[in-house]
């Protein structure tokens, strides 16, 4: 009698343990949701004007706040420090355009109040100087003076910041909602204090932090409450150096961002994270992400050395991905230059045991607003966008780059210079928008480019290959990539590692079906792509050997 009741739990048990014993082996990058959306990276105020009735044209008083033109521009030139109108309407009345080029995310310049005046202290802002910031205003959105209120510039009637991400979701577009914490506004040098700067209120409006336009080394944190936000002690320019130390700041930049989540917030950038210690934004993270599970988070930790910026990665300093900037420096150098070898990049693509946690789930760029825009061609962006929307991470594109705007140009040299609605109606006509979209839409129809491992095969000269391989949760596709950035056609012959099958083509062209122990062969034109796929699952011996030691070497090898 026990044995006739066993034998339906024994029957079970065996056909499970076949079963598992047949499914496939995982191979992938990243599970992380956000890694299916391409990010597109507007500083608002000079993305578009869609409501003027928020332009705050006369605010400032004796130190106006809009359009304050750069001296010193050469002529034909031009760079601004004032606000120039772009709000929140702006972004989403071109949420179709963005979403059109086949991104899935918008990122936005910081939205919390700003100083109302223009700066009077450090030094003045002339043609291409760095570092400077007299007579500038918070148009960027990075002098925060109130973490808990939407800055007056960015809203509408009916489209507050709840408003905006809601409407933003039903165009299909994610809000990363860039952040700040090591810092707020200017402090301190100017001739007479000015109201907000240097001044942090909290959410009831009641003033918490003041500087007093004292340079740190007079802060007094011990006597004087307002102070004791701020070490005694500068950092970037003038602007105040928050103290990470205090549990109050902790808790007061908690405290805001979980708003800004609850109102619609799908991701963060969090600037200058490089400049609080790990321990900061551990608590940061374990807090955020207790009420929001999984809520995704890339630093800005500019520097080139991956040494350096790891560390952020690492799940007991938070689990915080990054912006890739060691990868960028490669990127900018092979396709500023005809002459790059794509030899340079592999080396920074770190898949196994390197320095990042997940090297899948970086953020990968050539330029932003904070660096020179890339100084490329029309073949050079298009190009650079063929790898960053086929090689591993997160591609981000900064406003603008669709079409070479202001390209080579620097911060005060034009680099955030006000794009408009006549550029983005005009934007189709050129050949770097028409190459990115279809780059771009290619990658999110394409689940192995958005998080699948990827095996480089050749990267030499003008030309790379390499495999992106996607096999989860019953989902399984092989991708094959193969880039040309010469002048000249280019042939491929693969046969490392090739699995036999019918591999399609993802951008026109003939199948090819390619028999045991053979190749595939193929034709890439000059800048261009060719992106195979077969959907199947990962069988070829040597090509799972190598899978299988990917996927367990992906991260830092401590984690």
């Amino acid at each position: 009698m026990l044995c006739k009741t066993m034998l339906p739990i024994l029957a079970t048990m065996l056909a499970t343990s076949a079963a598992q014993a047949a499914a496939p082996p995982d191979f992938y990058g990243t599970d992380a949701p956000f890694a299916a959306d391409a990010i597109y990276f507007v500083m608002t105020d000079r993305f578009v004007n869609g409501d003027p009735a928020n332009d705050q044209r006369h605010q400032g008083g004796a130190h106006p706040t809009f359009n304050i033109p750069v001296a010193g521009a050469p002529e034909g030139r031009s760079a601004n420090i004032g606000y120039l109108g772009g709000d929140f309407k702006g972004v989403l009345d071109n949420a179709g355009y963005i979403r059109g080029m086949g991104f899935g995310a918008v990122w936005i310049t910081p939205i919390v109040d700003n100083p109302n005046e223009a700066f009077t202290g450090g030094d003045p802002v002339q043609w291409a100087s760095k570092f400077t910031d007299r007579g500038k205003t918070g148009f960027h959105g990075y002098w925060g003076v109130n973490f808990y209120k939407l800055d007056e510039h960015l809203p509408s009637k009916n489209l507050d910041f709840a408003q905006f991400t809601a409407e933003m979701r039903t165009q299909g577009l994610k809000t990363v909602l860039d952040i700040v914490a090591n810092h707020g506004s200017p402090a301190f040098t100017m001739p007479t204090a000015q109201p907000m700067f240097g001044q942090i209120y909290d959410k009831s409006g009641t003033l918490i932090a003041d500087q007093q336009n004292l340079p740190p080394y007079q802060l007094d944190p011990v006597r004087n409450p307002l102070h004791r936000f701020y070490h005694a002690y500068d950092d970037l320019v003038q602007l105040s150096n928050i103290d990470d130390a205090n549990p109050a700041v902790l808790d007061y930049f908690v405290g805001a961002y979980e708003q800004w989540i609850e109102r619609g917030a799908d991701a963060f950038r969090i600037d200058t994270i490089s400049h609080m210690p790990t321990a900061f934004w551990q608590q940061f993270a374990q807090r955020i992400r207790a009420k929001h599970p999984g809520f995704f988070m890339y630093g800005e930790a500019f520097d080139y050395s991956p040494d350096n910026i790891g560390k952020y990665t690492w799940p007991e300093n938070g689990g915080i991905s990054l912006l890739d900037f060691p990868l960028r420096g490669r990127i900018a150098e092979l396709f500023e230059h005809p002459d790059g070898d794509y030899a340079s990049v592999l080396d920074r693509l770190y898949l196994t045991n390197g320095p990042y946690a997940n090297p899948y789930e970086l953020v990968t760029f050539y330029d932003n607003h904070d660096m020179a825009r890339m100084n490329a061609s029309d073949n050079g962006f298009i190009d650079a966008n063929n790898l960053l929307f086929t090689a591993r991470g997160i591609p981000a594109i900064y406003y603008g780059s669709e079409t070479g705007f202001e390209r080579g140009r620097a911060e005060h040299e034009g680099n955030r210079n006000y794009y408009g609605q006549p550029r983005i109606d005009a934007s189709p006509a050129s050949p770097i928008y028409q190459h990115l979209k279809r780059i771009a839409q290619l990658r999110r129809q394409t689940i192995a480019l958005q998080r699948g491992l990827m095996l480089p095969l050749h990267f030499a000269g003008d030309k790379a290959a390499f495999y992106r391989v996607y096999q989860h949760k019953g989902v399984h596709q092989l991708a094959l990539v193969l880039l040309n950035k010469g002048d000249q056609p280019a042939s491929f012959n693969v046969s490392e590692k090739l699995q036999p099958g019918h591999w399609k083509p993802a951008l026109g062209g003939n199948a090819i079906d390619v028999a045991d122990g053979g190749s595939l062969q193929a034709n890439v034109a000059p800048h261009d792509v060719q992106v195979y796929l077969l959907d199947a699952p990962a069988t070829q011996p040597d090509l799972v050997a190598e899978l299988t030691r990917l996927m367990r070497e992906r991260g830092h090898p401590r984690h």
